[in-house]
């Protein structure tokens, strides 16, 4: 997708919005010094379009492109996982095991999982109806942490490289990171999937302590740490994106 036609550089609005049939799709717009051409992108787990233009490229030019691609943003779009809201009723995954959420009072009291009358597994949350997706997320973020944090130690004493600090966030381009500070950074996501994928992911960066790279080095190490390796990777290739369907 290539546009030759320049002009005087223009202030450009945060998004435009592409028509197509009877819909209306945003488009956030960005600007790099770096982009030679105009680039259309649909972010796999946001559903976020994203044109990048070059610095010279004129506005209309990229609003025309834009809107002679609208068909396509429509495709892309269509493809994506749908989007789940968490709230009362909805069955979401803790460690890859379904647990329904259950609003079961208005008095406010921290989530927890506990069983039902069938002895299925529920996320138990209190408080005003419209705080169930925030209460809900706070307590999958605590899982999270305990979980990461446990597997973390383990690794590391395996290593005899300690982590200075873990932090759980939520991350939309990578599962986890590590700093050359020694600092551990993961996407509360994790406690969504099967518990060996949550423990690949901390000695995947438990593995950069050491090697802060991708090298043969590096993989031994982390196979070491975590003999499921392969099978956590293969996991997340082909369903990592799920994960980020929950908001």
């Amino acid at each position: 997708m290539r546009f030759a036609l320049f002009s005087r550089p223009e202030k450009d609005p945060d998004q435009i919005e592409v028509a197509h049939e009877s819909a209306r799709y945003p488009v956030a717009l960005r600007r790099s010094a770096r982009a030679r051409r105009l680039t259309l992108r649909v972010s796999s787990t946001t559903g976020e379009v994203v044109l990048t233009l070059p610095q010279k490229v004129a506005l209309a030019t990229a609003k025309r492109f834009a809107q002679d691609h609208g068909h396509w943003i429509a495709l892309r779009l269509a493809r994506l996982p749908r989007r789940i809201a968490i709230g009362h009723g909805v069955a979401i995954p803790l460690r890859g095991t379904p647990h329904t959420i259950i609003h079961w009072s208005r008095v406010r009291e921290p989530a927890r999982v506990e069983a039902d009358m069938a002895g299925r597994p529920v996320i138990a949350v209190g408080g005003e109806p419209e705080f169930v997706g925030k209460r809900v997320r706070e307590f999958l973020q605590r899982e999270a942490k305990r979980d990461l944090a446990e597997a973390v130690a383990r690794h590391t004493a395996n290593l005899g490289i300690p982590a200075r600090r873990i932090t759980i966030r939520d991350t939309r381009t990578r599962w986890g990171s590590c700093s050359s500070r020694g600092y551990l950074n993961f996407s509360w996501r994790l406690v969504l999937a099967p518990p060996f994928v949550l423990d690949y992911l901390a000695a995947h960066e438990v593995a950069h302590l050491k090697e802060m790279n991708h090298s043969a080095r590096f993989w031994r190490i982390v196979r070491d740490l975590c003999p499921r390796t392969d099978e956590a990777e293969a996991w997340l290739k082909r369903h990592g994106m799920d994960l980020h369907r929950y908001d």
